[in-house]
């Protein structure tokens, strides 16, 4: 595969949503077909030696990638979602947040016990959602085989609170 410079497609937004942050704004990336396929097909590339037997997205910009991803390597697609989100019976774990808690839920069904699951989303800041997500398909006696995001921020160190799991990252700052 040819290399594109996928950062290009990634417009830092200063001050947003607060002074100080700068935030990685990911629609340009959205809004280039070639772009957004090149960086579909790199998900998937890495993905498929771990013989995922799903891909678990996180709401709601993992949603994009996630489904493109699974749709990509045929797989099935299972949805992480806010509280009270989902329409049928859900498994829920509680996790923190900079100032505060909050809960993550999926479908009961979801997940296989043995079964090898990729979790997908855009950035992986802090890594407590990911994290959260990759609670809840354990504790329901799935593997995480990967976390694979878009952009990893480096320096909030969000691996280390994957504890040792998997994580593949197309782009780092």
């Amino acid at each position: 595969m040819s290399a594109l410079d996928l950062k290009a497609y990634i417009k830092d937004v200063p001050d947003f949503p607060k002074p100080g942050i700068v935030f990685k704004d990911i629609t340009p990336l959205l809004a280039a077909p070639a772009a957004l396929a090149h960086a579909i097909d790199r998900l998937a590339e890495l993905a498929a030696p771990l013989d995922p037997a799903a891909v678990i997205a996180i709401e709601s910009r993992g949603f994009i990638f996630g489904a493109m991803v699974a749709q990509r390597c045929g797989l099935p697609l299972h949805l992480v979602r806010k509280r009270g989100k989902l329409p049928r019976a859900t498994v829920s774990v509680r996790y923190a947040l900079e100032y505060g808690f909050d809960h993550l839920e999926m479908h009961a069904d979801a997940i296989e016990r043995g079964g090898r699951y990729l979790i997908v989303d855009d950035v992986i800041a802090t890594g407590g959602t990911a994290a959260a997500t990759a609670e809840l398909v354990e504790r329901q006696g799935g593997i995480v085989a990967a976390c694979a995001f878009v952009i990893e921020l480096d320096f909030l160190n969000g691996r280390q609170s994957l504890q040792g799991r998997n994580v593949i990252s197309l782009l780092h700052y």
